[in-house]
């Protein structure tokens, strides 16, 4: 279509990057297909969850104070509940961010005495502080919880034998991080999660299973929970949200598990009963009303990302050709330069602050310096069109989101065109 090539042009992309982007595409047809399958089947799963649970248009009220009497909170609640196949779910925008609804719910079913155990690697970094494996106040180490971790194998999966042997009395907890964070390794399926989650609990059946969910709702048919998880977490400016949540998490899982996690969020003895609102309802239900075609246009951006970097010589993890368990793609550009150049371009793609120069800075709870680019209309917002990464070898950049496939394709296209402006990239 000659007038948007002229509009690309316009916006700073070259008929070679434009060209090179096409003939990926021709390629992507039947992949794209079948993830708007997966989309239709998860957006009928919530619709039915909504109607189920006979959302109205009171559902949508403010309340203030203590929140008592909630309906439309409650009935989120009920909601999540329903599609994740939970007993019970908490869904607040008291809950700041992700690595918030994870310390909720690691505090709240962990005392004193009892061990953490990671089968999986190292937590993504600021886990890790919340765990105490880097000295923090208020960790669970210095409330007296005790961390081990199994490494993965060389190619990614779990270390059976050493996973039984790690296992012991004081295993109160296992957590299992889906998505890479911030490495290289494979982003795991909800089927591996699900063998994973089975062998555990078949070493020792009372052990609870938390996953962190981060970037994976809504990419298969299926969640962590559907496998056996008894708590699976996430945060609400991510996938879940829609793009519309302006803050918030979720918990969702057993019964008990969730309303220790309440008493924790709020206090004992008061648990679900408190926690206002405050106006943000209509968002959070049309922000997860939206969520599975925005988390479809999402996987589609990093499909083609990972398609247009690959044959240039960049490792790309999951590669170009591999199935998908999450919206993230990392692509390994070997030096800070090319971190700073696919940076750029994502902010370049942006509706807000486009005009912005993104830059490594020393970020709160990271080791090393962290280059973002998000110009998002949710400060953070990683469904949003974004790219970031520390400054470190390999050199990756972690590029996930867009609330809708065009902005996406966008955004990748305007990468690869500041990595070629700044000579880091023949297209040959």
């Amino acid at each position: 279509m000659e007038e948007l090539e002229m509009l690309y042009q316009e916006m700073g992309i070259s008929p070679a990057v434009y060209a090179r982007g096409e003939k990926v595409l021709e390629s992507l047809k039947d992949r794209f297909a079948s993830i708007d399958k997966v989309a239709e089947y998860n957006q009928a799963k919530v619709i039915n969850a909504m109607q189920k649970n006979r959302v109205s248009a009171a559902c949508f009220a403010a309340t203030t104070g203590y929140g008592y009497d909630d309906l439309g909170r409650d009935n989120l609640e009920r909601v999540y509940a329903d599609v994740f196949h939970t007993e019970a779910a908490l869904v607040r925008p008291q809950i700041t961010c992700g690595t918030h609804a994870l310390t909720v719910a690691l505090s709240a079913n962990l005392l004193p005495g009892d061990e953490l155990l990671s089968p999986v690697g190292m937590p993504y970094d600021t886990l890790q502080e919340v765990i105490g494996i880097r000295e923090s106040p208020c960790s669970l180490a210095e409330y007296g919880v005790t961390y081990r971790q199994v490494d993965l194998l060389p190619d990614g999966g779990f270390d059976y034998p050493a996973i039984r042997e790690a296992i012991n009395e004081k295993t109160k907890l296992i957590t299992i991080q889906r998505s890479k964070g911030y490495a290289t390794r494979p982003t795991f399926s909800v089927q591996q999660i699900g063998e994973l989650i089975a062998f555990c609990k078949g070493v020792k059946p009372d052990v609870l299973v938390m996953v962190d969910n981060c970037y994976g709702e809504f990419v298969e048919t299926m969640e962590p929970s559907d496998v056996g998880a008894d708590m699976t977490v996430g945060s609400l400016i991510k996938n879940p949200g829609g793009g519309l949540a302006p803050i918030g998490g979720y918990i969702c899982g057993t019964a008990r598990c969730v309303s220790r996690c309440a008493f924790r969020l709020s206090a004992p003895g008061l648990g679900q009963e408190v926690g206002a609102n405050l106006g943000l309802m209509p968002a959070l239900y049309q922000g997860f009303f939206l969520a599975p075609t925005v988390v479809a246009g999402a996987e589609k951006g990093a499909i083609f990302a990972a398609n247009l970097y690959e044959p240039l010589g960049f490792r790309c993890v999951p590669g170009a050709a591999e199935s998908r368990h999450d919206i993230i793609q990392a692509v390994e550009l070997g030096s800070e330069e090319g971190m700073i150049a696919f940076c750029k371009g994502i902010q370049a793609a942006a509706p807000v602050d486009a005009h912005a120069t993104p830059m490594p800075w020393d970020m709160p709870g990271y080791n090393d310096k962290v280059i973002m680019a998000a110009g998002a209309f949710v400060q953070g917002s990683s469904i949003e069109l974004s790219a970031d990464g520390p400054i470190r070898p390999p050199y990756a950049v972690y590029f996930q989101g867009g609330l809708t496939w065009f902005h996406a394709k966008l955004g990748i296209l305007m990468s690869l065109q500041k990595m070629v402006d700044a000579g880091l990239v023949a297209l040959g």
